[in-house]
């Protein structure tokens, strides 16, 4: 859909020019029909005040959808974080050579999940960064699945495969929650249902006679707002992306010797 897809600009120029435009066209209308009766006039601001109470309700509606998905997302990066995390430290406990050769598989998968964050999701860069992740998966395993053999009573290798597997239970929760958008008829209905309120409004304005500033202004908030409800739900781009400093941070201390020799 064009508003995932369309640069940040873009989304809130369109935005901007469909919401005040509806409100002009209103505005023009209702100047020409400035000199009919009161009973009409009193049918367009009932019919105004109806109208925007049910888009209100609608936008709430909307952004609380929007809001759940980005914390959603963002509690996903903190779990997955901690679990690659976890996995990294019991890591250092196994026996050599699995050790090291799991310590760095496990420094390149941190990479590719660092990637995920900078990439819009559905898009071939994102295809890219979780098949890189996934691909790294099976050497983990594998490797876990060796330490098991060779020390099937030990712990050490048994607490590792358990955390392994929350580490790729969490990428997978991760990936679909990206994917997780607000569904795009709830988005189209919120647009045209502000549209056509504010071309109301405008209509009732202009009927009345009154001035175009206060127009302008609630044109311009309907217009934050939804840029605002479309923005949450383009979690890595625009301006409410979702943070990965646990994963940063869990990077950078991977630059470090390993606690455990």
């Amino acid at each position: 859909m064009l508003l995932f897809g369309a640069p940040t600009w873009l989304l809130a120029l369109l935005l901007v020019v469909a919401m005040v435009g509806a409100a002009m066209v209103g505005l023009a209308i209702g100047t020409r029909l400035r000199d009919s009766q009161d009973e009409v006039r009193e049918s367009f601001g009932v019919l105004q005040a109806a109208l925007i109470a049910f888009v209100g309700l609608i936008l709430a509606f909307g952004l609380s959808l929007a809001v759940g998905r980005y914390e959603s997302r963002r509690q996903a990066v903190v779990v997955e974080a901690n679990a690659i995390g976890t996995t990294y430290l019991r890591a250092q406990t196994l026996d050599e050579p699995i050790r090291r050769q799991s310590l760095a598989l496990l420094v390149d998968y941190t990479d590719a999940e660092l990637r995920l964050s900078l990439v819009r999701p559905g898009s071939k860069a994102a295809a890219a960064a979780i098949a890189e992740a996934s691909a790294l998966q099976r050497p983990l395993w594998r490797l876990a699945a060796q330490a098991v053999r060779e020390q099937p009573t030990a712990t050490a290798p048994r607490l590792y495969e358990e955390t392994l597997n929350d580490m790729f239970d969490a990428q997978t929760v991760r990936v679909t929650g990206l994917a997780n958008r607000v569904p795009s008829e709830v988005l189209l209905v919120e647009i045209i249902g502000a549209a056509i309120a504010l071309a109301l409004l405008g209509l009732h304005v202009g009927v009345l006679g009154r001035g175009i500033v206060p127009l302008l202004l609630a044109a311009i908030m309907v217009s934050l707002l939804l840029f605002t409800i479309v923005d949450l739900d383009r979690p890595t781009r625009g301006f409410i992306e979702i943070p990965d400093t646990a994963l940063v941070s869990l990077r950078v201390s991977m630059n470090l010797p390993p606690a455990a020799p």
